[in-house]
Parts: C-alpha cells; sequence; structure tokens
C-alpha cells in the first residue's frame, strides 16, 4: 500500500518513542484503561500522533468503557482506511492512518452502544494528538 508519507523504518523508529512505534509501525496495542485519552472530555479534534491528520472529533467521542477512546464515526471517512484483519483467530476490521498508514486500533460494529453509526472505533490513545478547541 502506498500512503502520503512514506518514511524508511529507521525514520518512523527516529521519530516515535518504542511504545509509539509499537503500536503505530508494529500494530501493537496498548494496555487497556492506561491511555492519556481514555476518559477526556476536552473538546478538540484528534489526529495521527505519526502524521498530524485529522482523525476523529470529540463530538464524536464516547463513553463505551472498553479501556480504550471509543468514537462512533471518523472526522472524515477519507482520513482512515479500514482493513481486514484475521489475526488472533478472529476476523476484525483495523483502522489505519489513510495519509502515513499508522495502526490507529480496531471498528466494531453492532455492539448496541446506541450511537448514530452503531459503529465503535477503539482506538489506542498512544496514537493520537489531541488538539484542544481554540488552539
Amino acid at each position: 500500500m502506498s500512503y502520503e508519507i512514506e518514511k524508511t523504518e529507521a525514520e518512523w523508529r527516529a521519530q516515535l518513542s518504542p511504545e509509539e512505534y509499537h503500536v503505530l509501525r508494529e500494530a501493537g496495542t496498548e494496555r487497556p484503561f492506561t491511555g492519556e485519552y481514555t476518559d477526556t472530555k476536552t473538546v478538540g479534534v484528534y489526529g495521527c500522533r505519526a502524521c498530524g491528520a485529522e482523525l476523529f472529533s470529540s463530538e464524536t467521542k464516547f463513553d463505551s468503557h472498553c479501556g480504550w477512546p471509543s468514537f462512533y464515526d471518523a472526522r472524515n471517512s477519507d482520513a482512515v482506511e479500514l482493513l481486514e484483519d484475521n489475526s488472533l483467530g478472529m476476523r476484525r476490521v483495523e483502522v489505519r492512518c489513510k495519509r502515513c498508514g499508522g495502526h490507529l486500533g480496531h471498528v466494531f460494529e453492532g455492539e448496541g452502544y446506541g450511537t448514530p453509526t452503531d459503529l465503535r472505533y477503539c482506538i489506542n490513545s498512544i496514537s493520537l494528538t489531541l488538539k484542544p478547541a481554540g488552539d
């Protein structure tokens, strides 16, 4: 897959912390209930920590109590790409930043949260940077 922002693995390692690299470039997952944005209520826009692309709005963030920040929609459907993920012996849908290919998390549907889209974008805090409104 080709992305607007292409870097070597050495360049990504130099830019990202080891934890950020593990999640964003190796499709890792941070431990539940440990991320800085899990319970954040700040109004603003969440961008990709690797490239800054605007991905999610605080307007679509909701409390799913799953241990990771949850959104019911992406800020712009062109901001993320969805890929089938059959790892761990199950079918899931991986969410990546469409600009740099960074792994963000997974999206689930039909869980009964009562959101407008019936989707839960379960996103690693470490994949995101929050830009508060007005900044």
